[in-house]
């Protein structure tokens, strides 16, 4: 099932679903557009996402793919390519006061064409755990494949390739208050 946002509005919105069971699996979300949140935007909303594609979404301020606001949705094999925030932050996901978990998801040639974090922007004590995620061929001013600012997540036999920034840290930047956990 396709959900096309034909470049107007976002696929979904959850907004205060907290974590009721609710699972959302097999959708391809593209062709959205939003301030925040081309794909899908969360805000207190935790869903299990399974078996996703999040392709060709645009973002203003942040999260092409996907923006998250105090959520902490599970993720497996999903998808994010070409997706982009064309002002601010996180092509493929953003997550604010979120702590999402992913595995075997891959974030592939999107983009932060005037900010930060092509792949992933982990921002405010957005402890992010994913295992067996491939960051491939980002973009963006700093954290081609992924920034944290104030956020630590862990990373599990993760693959980055391919991943550029203008400035810094074409794979990977975290600030000074930041420590991911890389192993494997």
């Amino acid at each position: 099932t396709i959900i096309d946002g034909e470049n107007t509005r976002r696929g979904l919105t959850g907004n205060g679903c907290s974590d009721d069971g609710t699972i959302i699996q097999g959708l391809t979300f593209t062709n959205g557009s939003a301030t925040t949140g081309g794909g899908i935007h969360l805000d207190g909303c935790s869903p299990t996402i399974v078996d996703c594609v999040f392709s060709g979404n645009v973002t203003d301020q942040g999260g092409g793919g996907m923006y998250c606001n105090i959520s902490d949705p599970v993720l497996e094999n999903c998808l994010f390519e070409n997706n982009s925030s064309t002002n601010y932050y996180g092509g493929g996901m953003i997550n604010f006061t979120s702590s999402p978990t992913l595995t075997d998801c891959t974030f592939d040639g999107n983009t932060a064409n005037s900010g930060d974090a092509g792949g992933m922007y982990n921002f405010q004590g957005s402890d992010a755990v994913l295992t067996n995620c491939l960051f491939i061929d980002n973009h963006a001013g700093s954290g081609g494949g992924m920034r944290n600012n104030d956020s630590s997540p862990i990373l599990t036999d993760c693959t980055f390739e391919g991943n550029t920034a203008s400035v810094d840290g074409g794979g990977m930047y975290n600030n000074a208050e930041s420590a991911a956990t890389l192993d494997g």
